[in-house]
C-alpha cells in the first residue's frame, strides 16, 4: 500500500501551483554577461517577452532586462511602466532598435503623452544604466535599466511590444493583432513573489481602426508585424501536469 501510494504523492507533488509555476519559468534559463543579476523573472503572457528585475525597496529603485525579439530583422522591442493608465498613454518606456550590422541595439526612452510616439523624451522615472544587446537566443534583444521609482510604490502597470522596422532611428508601427493588444500587465513590486504577468485589465479590442487609440503597444506610431507567440514552456506547463497526474493514476489502478 505505501509503495502504491508514492507514485500518486509524487504526481500531486508535481500537479501543483508551484511546481507548474517552476516548469513554466523558461526565463530562468537565460544567461546574462558577467556583473547583470537579477533577483527575480517572469516570462510575460504575451509576444514571447520575459522580465527580469531587482526592486530595492529602501532606495526605490527598479533594475531590469527585458527581453524580447523583434517581430521582424531590423525591428524593436520595448517595455514600460505607466503609472497613470493601461495601455501606452503615459507609458514610461525604453525601446531598444536593433543595430546595423554587428552593433549593439540603441536604447531610447519614451514619455508617451498620446497615441503618437514623437520624439525620444526624458522619463518621469529618472533612467540610468540603459544599454542593450542581442545575445538572447532566436534573435532576441535584451534591454538594460535602472529607473528611480517613487517612494513607496508597490506594483505599477507595465506594457510590452515588438515590431518589425524602423525609419530614420525611430521605431515604425507594431501590429494590431491579438497578442500586441494584450502585451500588459501589473509588475508587483512589494511582497512576497513578485508577479509580472497579471493582467491590468481585459485586453483592448479592435485594431488601430478603433475609436481613438486603443493600443497597448510601444506605441501605436509603430509597423504591422506578426506578434510571437507566449513563450512554448508557459504552455506546456500548463497542461502537462494534469496530464501526468492522469496517466499516473491509470497506472497505479492497474497495479491494484
Amino acid at each position: 500500500m505505501a509503495a502504491s501510494a508514492m507514485p500518486l504523492l509524487l504526481v500531486l507533488l508535481l500537479a501543483s501551483p508551484a511546481a507548474t509555476r517552476l516548469a513554466s519559468a523558461a526565463c530562468a534559463s537565460e544567461k546574462f554577461p558577467a556583473g547583470r543579476t537579477y533577483a527575480t523573472c517572469e516570462d510575460l503572457p504575451k509576444l514571447g517577452a520575459s522580465l527580469h528585475w531587482t526592486y530595492d525597496a529602501s532606495k526605490s529603485s527598479l533594475s531590469v532586462a527585458f527581453v524580447a525579439a523583434p517581430a521582424a530583422p531590423g525591428g524593436w522591442v520595448a517595455w514600460g511602466l505607466n503609472p497613470a493608465g493601461e495601455g501606452m498613454a503615459g507609458a514610461q518606456a525604453l525601446v531598444a532598435l536593433k543595430g546595423s550590422g554587428s552593433a549593439a541595439p540603441t536604447v531610447k526612452t519614451y514619455n508617451i503623452s498620446g497615441y503618437a510616439l514623437g520624439a525620444p523624451s526624458p522619463l518621469e522615472f529618472p533612467a540610468t544604466e540603459l544599454a542593450a544587446d542581442a545575445g538572447g537566443s532566436g534573435g532576441k534583444i535584451r534591454v538594460y535599466g535602472k529607473l528611480q521609482l517613487r517612494k513607496g510604490m508597490k506594483a505599477v502597470n507595465q506594457v510590452w511590444q515588438v515590431g518589425s522596422s524602423a525609419t530614420g532611428g525611430a521605431p515604425d508601427k507594431h501590429a494590431f493583432g491579438a497578442e500586441n493588444l494584450a502585451a500588459k500587465g501589473k509588475l508587483v513590486l512589494a511582497g512576497s513573489k513578485a508577479a509580472a504577468g497579471a493582467p491590468a485589465a481585459a485586453p483592448e479590442a479592435g485594431g488601430p481602426a478603433a475609436s481613438g487609440g486603443s493600443d497597448s503597444g510601444a506605441a501605436s506610431s509603430m509597423a504591422p508585424s506578426g506578434g510571437k507567440s507566449p513563450n512554448a514552456a508557459v504552455s506546456t506547463a500548463r497542461v502537462s501536469a494534469p496530464a501526468l497526474l492522469a496517466l499516473t493514476l491509470v497506472g497505479l489502478l492497474a497495479t491494484v
